[in-house]
């Protein structure tokens, strides 16, 4: 017998006459407006949104047309979402007085989202080593953990075809995959060290050398460096690098390393920096004060000329 008032679901109007066609479409990613306060950076993200003179430009822009380029991001559990590409579209915004921005959603897995944060940024003009350092550590890491796991829909790669994963993130960058694996290296180091990298205070070369001491054995060549005021040659750099290896590295043979005269040095003349600030604004990069000398010599160079006629 059946039984009256059961658990009935009752199919409405729109489902009775929604297509396979309609139903698909209703699944497509879509460019949303998005409150910027919903928005949060990717976690660990390795690119530096800084208030320079281009962040200045893409805020005027942005002021005057507003934002061409949707973000990307993926929604996050507690209603949120989390920028996947777009951090300094999203600053600027802010700073141009924007309340929302178009943003494309995308429901995506963690190494997914890393892959795609990292191609994104690798995109800009100006990377610093640092950035470029910890990006491809980032995607390398996603790229392997994917090794293994059953293929499925939103996962980045499955296999590399025999290939080595620096040669994988090595295509389309321009870079071999041996400088990849240099650019990771770069974080082993501590991050005084690597802020000298990027300042173009330590030469590339050397600070991949560099990054095989210990940090306890960096932050000796640090010292050394600094009562030397002098950045290390390649060569100097890898003698460094054979002393820890052996297990005798010491602030003594660090500092005798450091104090030998390189042979660019013969002709060189230095100053230390507190030496110049006095002369000049607080606020003059060490490019404007070296400009300013030159052109102060050049004055005086001309002058020394014409009292030589008189």
């Amino acid at each position: 017998m059946l039984k009256r008032g059961g658990n009935i679901s009752l199919t409405s109007y729109d489902d009775i006459f929604e297509t396979d066609e309609s139903r698909a479409e209703s699944q497509l990613e879509r460019v949303q407006n998005i409150s910027i306060s919903k928005l949060v950076p990717f976690k660990d993200h390795p690119f530096k949104v800084v208030d320079d003179e281009a962040m200045l430009r893409t805020t005027e822009s942005i002021a005057q047309y507003g934002v061409l380029t949707p973000l990307i991001a993926r929604p996050l559990e507690d209603g949120g979402y989390e920028i996947i590409s777009g951090h300094r579209r999203a600053h600027a915004a802010e700073m141009a007085g924007l309340a929302e921005v178009p943003v494309l959603v995308r429901d995506m897995d963690d190494d997914a989202a890393t892959v795609l944060m990292v191609d994104s940024n690798l995109q800009r003009e100006s990377i610093l080593p640092s950035e470029r350092a910890f990006a491809y550590k980032m995607k390398k890491d996603a790229m392997e953990r994917t090794l293994g796991r059953p293929k499925k829909e939103g996962q980045v790669v499955s296999n590399f075809m025999g290939k080595k994963t620096s040669e994988v993130i090595a295509e389309g960058t321009g870079e071999s995959y041996k400088q990849v694996e240099r650019y990771i290296r770069l974080t082993n180091l501590i991050p005084e060290l690597l802020d000298m990298v990027d300042q173009k205070q330590i030469s590339f070369n050397p600070a991949v050398e560099l990054s095989y001491l210990a940090p306890e054995e960096q932050e000796i060549f640090m010292q050394a460096m600094d009562e030397v005021q002098a950045a290390p040659s390649l060569s100097q750099a890898q003698r460094l690098k054979k002393l820890a290896q052996e297990g005798v590295f010491t602030m003594d043979s660090a500092r005798e390393i450091m104090n030998e005269v390189k042979k660019g040095d013969l002709e060189r003349v230095t100053f230390r920096n507190e030496q110049l600030r006095k002369y000049f604004p607080r606020s003059y990069t060490a490019q404007q004060m070296q400009d300013t000398i030159i052109k102060l010599l050049d004055q005086w160079q001309k002058k020394k000329a014409r009292d030589q006629e008189r």
